[in-house]
């Protein structure tokens, strides 16, 4: 089952709904349904259970695609665990001038590295455009797993994000990692959260990656969750150690698939993920 947020009027000034996405192509509006607030809705401790309640009474639905989808976040702050693919491991150390080692540390270390990546109302959503910023030569999309939390720590659904990212920046000083990573419209969420899929699960999905330009493919890839090193539980603990989220949060897990060293996005480009669990994220890209 998939949940999200939508616009169901062009109209300026419309606000959002929560809805539930049916294997048939449908959309249930759950605030019409008295679930007016996707995060509180995460808090329920039967939450598969009521949206099965849900969709097996014959709820009225309607296309989703007659609507637009927004970013499946309300007020949750994003973060970003770092170095937990063998391939972000090298990428990052290849990049870095000075500080090569302590990529190759994290990596193997008992802490995994987070970083805050953004706060709600700077994500953008399937369909909007995300950013390369004007004083980077050399900036790559990240495609990652996301994991979403609610306030007591509970992974309770999986969506996907492209923590995109000015590797030059990052790569000239480990100091400069925040405005490498956070800046206007460098994080992407969508298009839909993902409910009722355990870790096991989740470590059978692919994800894949196809950047076009001029409508040509110039770069694709593709990994596993499988080669996610750290756990879910892992990552969760760390998250929440001495922290607090009172309405919940999204971690993005790390990325296995990194463009070559030649490549960098530019405005114009599209960029699609794809999680085979949970659907397809894409962006085009402008300057900011």
């Amino acid at each position: 089952m998939k949940l999200c947020r939508f616009l169901a009027s062009k109209e300026a000034g419309a606000s959002a709904s929560v809805g539930l996405l049916t294997s048939n192509g449908g959309l249930i509006d759950l605030s019409q349904l008295g679930h007016p607030s996707l995060a509180a809705l995460l808090e329920s401790d039967r939450l598969t259970e009521l949206l099965q309640d849900i969709e097996s009474r014959n709820t009225p639905q309607f296309s989703a695609d007659t609507v637009r989808l927004l970013a499946p976040i309300e007020k949750q702050e994003v973060w970003a665990a770092g170095v937990t693919y063998l391939r972000s491991k090298t990428a990052r150390m290849e990049e870095s001038n000075f500080s090569a080692t302590a990529y190759d540390r994290v990596y193997d270390a008992e802490r995994p590295e987070l970083f805050f990546k953004s706060i709600a109302e700077k994500v953008v959503g399937s369909g909007d455009a995300i950013g390369v910023r004007s004083d980077s030569r050399w900036t790559v999309p990240e495609p990652e797993l996301a994991l979403v939390f609610n306030s007591k720590g509970k992974a309770v659904g999986f969506t996907i994000g492209n923590d995109v990212s000015a590797r030059d920046i990052e790569g000239e000083n480990l100091l400069y990692l925040p405005q490498a990573k956070i800046y206007s419209q460098s994080c992407a969420l969508g298009p839909c959260i993902r409910v009722g899929a355990s870790e096991a699960e989740a470590r059978t999905w692919r994800i894949g990656i196809q950047i076009l330009r001029a409508e040509k493919v110039v770069f694709e890839g593709e990994t596993t969750v499988q080669r996610l090193k750290r756990s879910f539980e892992e990552l969760s603990a760390f998250l929440f150690r001495s922290q607090q989220f009172p309405h919940g949060s999204v971690l993005l897990t790390g990325t296995g698939v990194v463009p070559p060293d030649d490549f960098s996005l530019i405005p114009g480009d599209l960029v699609r993920i794809d999680i085979s669990g949970v659907g397809r994220l894409e962006n085009t890209v402008v300057a900011v």
